[in-house]
């Protein structure tokens, strides 16, 4: 079964735990000085905040699977999605051990599919995803930039 994903950047990472936690009438099921996870089932949704990112806001969605046969199935509506993918692999990020990919729509709005298969102990290890961003200093993953279609496309 497929989770939504929605992660935001937050400039107070406890005033925010307090916030979201009153309206999830949920205390996270993680929690790290920079970050949070609530894993929900009503609605089910993997909502996650930080407050390293230099991004405040929403700033990537995404699609989380349970299995590596429904990360197949997505990862085919992406390339079939006529935007740019990033097939970012095995990663670590946001304090999970993931197999990723990121698009984003016509908008510019980041999407990943994703399935996690572990857990980490940093919040995330990537220098090649890294240099892909805009702000390459400000985030070790999470919501790369995207280049748009004509940058990388014929």
């Amino acid at each position: 079964m497929k989770r939504m994903h929605v992660h935001v950047g937050v400039d107070d990472l406890d005033q925010s735990i307090r916030f979201y936690s009153t309206i999830f009438g949920a205390e996270p099921t993680v929690t790290k000085a920079d970050y949070a996870k609530w894993m929900l089932d009503d609605p089910r949704v993997n909502f996650a905040i930080s407050s390293g990112n230099a991004h405040k806001g929403v700033e990537h969605l995404g699609i989380q699977v349970e299995s590596e046969d429904e990360l197949t199935e997505i990862y085919g509506r992406l390339r079939k999605a006529d935007r740019p993918l990033l097939e970012e692999g095995a990663t670590t990020c946001c304090y999970a051990k993931s197999e990723k990919s990121w698009i984003a729509d016509p908008q510019g709005v980041v999407w990943e599919a994703f399935f996690t298969n572990g857990e980490a102990t940093v919040y995330g290890d990537n220098p090649e995803l890294s240099a892909l961003s805009a702000n390459a200093a400000d985030t070790t993953c999470c919501a790369p930039e995207i280049p748009s279609k004509t940058a990388c496309c014929s």
